[in-house]
């Protein structure tokens, strides 16, 4: 069976296609040029054919969907990229899913879809966070993301492809264990239900010749013993990295606006059976990497601390509305912070402004005093 893989060379992408090798499929793989693809391209060598190319470019789908069998499609612009571009984004997560499709339908033998969507789709669920496939749509505001994954969704159901879609939850991965910005935009209170990278990908290799998955919906998440609190999970990540509990202010993290939850995934696991890491096996993972590397974090926790307050939003806007509104009353207070929130961004622009500004008028100032002071010193 031949099976064409988009996005093989990201997260999950890679887990998938080491499963897919596992089971002698022949693999396509549909990836971008770029150097970092090239470098991970020579670890397969003969192993996989590569098709380079861009999703929005229908000549290059074209070329890499025909005489596919599956088409697993997980590339995708994701946040904090997708939120900051969401042009980019929907030209990418809308308009490239909508030209695989149109080339599926072209094929003589039209191929099937395994197509991966996200949690963010149901929104915020902080205060509901038992997720079932059937809930609401209702992503966060300003979530562009997961705004182009309903829309992907949207357009698979209604093109007449056989199709399963799978809405996957936090991914973890021992191979990326960077701090990333996005972690400041989860509110601590949030429930999250990880799933391993692997377990992800041999849900999907499963779901190939499972013919119950076909155009059905299904969430994907660790089980029960994936499940626990943001503010837990961050504390407990920090401690096995040697930064200790408690690490960074609450002051840091976003008060609402994002996802996550505990997904029920009672229908994906009978039919796939892919739940095979804890979240304990996570950590034991995170444990192992780090290794002695943990015994020298404490020395530069203060600089390593400071590194990422310094891109945290929340904790800009905190210091500013310290800054703004410490003379004031509470109910004060209160009204001011509603005020600078709406207008954040163009306050710190025009404060960037008055700042250049004022170092222009301090340079011109002194200017203006050393040609008096030589004008002064000529007359004398």
């Amino acid at each position: 069976m031949n099976v064409l893989l988009t996005g093989a060379f990201g997260n999950v992408g890679l887990s998938t296609l080491k499963e897919l090798l596992k089971k002698d499929y022949g693999v396509r793989v549909f990836e971008v040029y770029n150097r970092k693809n090239r470098k991970i391209a020579k670890k397969f060598k003969n192993r996989i054919e590569i098709t380079w190319g861009d999703l929005r470019n229908r000549s290059d789908v074209n070329t890499a969907v025909q005489n596919q069998d599956i088409v697993i499609h997980l590339a995708a612009i994701i946040p904090p990229l997708a939120d900051g571009n969401p042009e980019l984004a929907e030209s990418v997560n809308v308009e490239g899913t909508k030209n695989i499709l149109d080339s599926m339908k072209k094929q003589l033998h039209k191929p099937k879809l395994l197509f991966t969507s996200s949690v963010a789709v149901y929104g915020d669920r902080r205060y509901n966070p038992m997720i079932e496939v059937t809930d609401p749509l209702a992503p966060s505001k300003g979530d562009y993301y997961a705004i182009t994954k309903i829309t992907a969704e949207k357009l698979i159901r209604e093109s007449g492809v056989d199709f399963a879609i799978f809405r996957l939850t936090y991914i973890t991965s021992i191979d990326k264990l960077n701090m990333d910005p996005l972690m400041f935009h989860m509110p601590l209170d949030t429930s999250i239900e990880i799933c391993d990278t692997k377990d992800v990908g041999l849900a999907l290799v499963n779901a190939i010749e499972c013919d119950e998955v076909w155009g059905e919906t299904f969430n994907l998440a660790g089980g029960k013993e994936c499940r626990i609190t943001y503010r837990e999970y961050l504390n407990d990540m920090m401690e096995l990295f040697g930064l200790g509990r408690n690490f960074l202010p609450e002051e840091g993290f976003a008060e609402k606006d994002f996802h996550c939850g505990f997904m029920n995934t009672k229908k994906s696991q009978n039919l796939l059976k892919y739940q095979k890491h804890t979240l304990e096996d996570y950590y034991k993972d995170v444990k192992r990497k780090i290794g002695p590397k943990k015994h020298l974090m404490p020395a530069i926790k203060w600089m390593i601390r400071l590194n990422l307050l310094k891109r945290s939003e929340p904790y800009k806007r905190h210091k500013f509305f310290r800054k703004k509104a410490g003379a004031f009353t509470i109910s004060e207070n209160k009204l001011i912070r509603k005020i600078l929130a709406a207008n954040f961004n163009r306050i710190e622009l025009l404060e960037k402004k008055i700042e250049k500004l004022e170092k222009l008028s301090t340079n011109s100032f002194e200017g203006e005093e050393e040609i008096s002071n030589v004008n002064q010193i000529q007359s004398v």
